[in-house]
């Protein structure tokens, strides 16, 4: 139950983040003076704070807006599931990351090819869908990759606040049976697996993401 926990809030938070970085970077990019400014915070304080803090900081203010919001609308207060609050929570602390990890692999793409696509009257989508996207993942694979395997492991974070994923469930075991050293390392063993299982995948991906491109070959983790 602990591992399947783990990786549901991984998946979606990672979805969630991918989503938020994708934004992110193409708003400090191409977006105006305010969007620029608004990302720039959002990237630095994400950054620069200690991932607990701001796990513990999110978990108790998202469920309270939500609650705010409802209220003023003339419902109820409802009690959001743990596992929804700490996939929110680790999408928007990974989303600061993967906006970085894509804006550098966009710069990457080489800038002729993005006037050249503009100069026969592409649409900014239509760009951004035929040249910048399928040339940028190569680049921003490795990274993403390894934002992944982090946030396997910050996954744990989220004991602090008695989520029960794959750490926790693993403390809780040992305490009732005092055999620690079994259920921890059975749980390294678990968090070993996932690494080398999504290392193969990505690894696979990057080399699709590269394909026909000469002399380059796709990495492993």
């Amino acid at each position: 139950m602990g591992l399947a926990h783990t990786m549901e809030v991984a998946v979606g938070a990672y979805i969630l983040g991918t989503v938020i970085g994708v934004m992110g970077a193409y708003g400090k990019l191409y977006g105006g003076p305010v969007t620029k400014d608004l990302m720039a915070v959002y990237t630095t304080c994400v950054r620069a704070i200690p991932e607990l803090i701001e796990i513990l900081i999110l978990f108790y203010l998202v469920p309270e807006v939500v609650n705010q919001v409802l209220t003023g609308m003339g419902y109820g207060r409802i009690d959001l599931p743990p596992i929804l609050v700490g996939t929110v929570v680790l999408g928007f602390v990974l989303g600061a990351y993967m906006t970085e990890v894509l804006r550098g692999a966009i710069l990457a793409v080489p800038h002729g090819q993005v006037e050249a696509a503009r100069a026969y009257g592409m649409s900014a989508l239509q760009v951004a869908r035929r040249v910048t996207l399928p040339q940028m993942l190569g680049y921003a694979l490795p990274g993403m990759a390894n934002l992944w395997l982090n946030l396997t492991k910050d996954t744990a974070l989220l004991a602090v606040i008695g989520f029960n994923e794959l750490t926790e469930t693993s403390l809780q075991a040992g305490g009732t049976t005092k055999a620690f050293m079994l259920f921890f390392t059975a749980a390294g063993v678990l968090y070993m697996v996932i690494s080398v299982a999504s290392g193969r995948l990505f690894a696979m991906a990057e080399r699709w993401a590269r394909r026909g491109q000469p002399g380059i070959r796709g990495g492993g983790i």
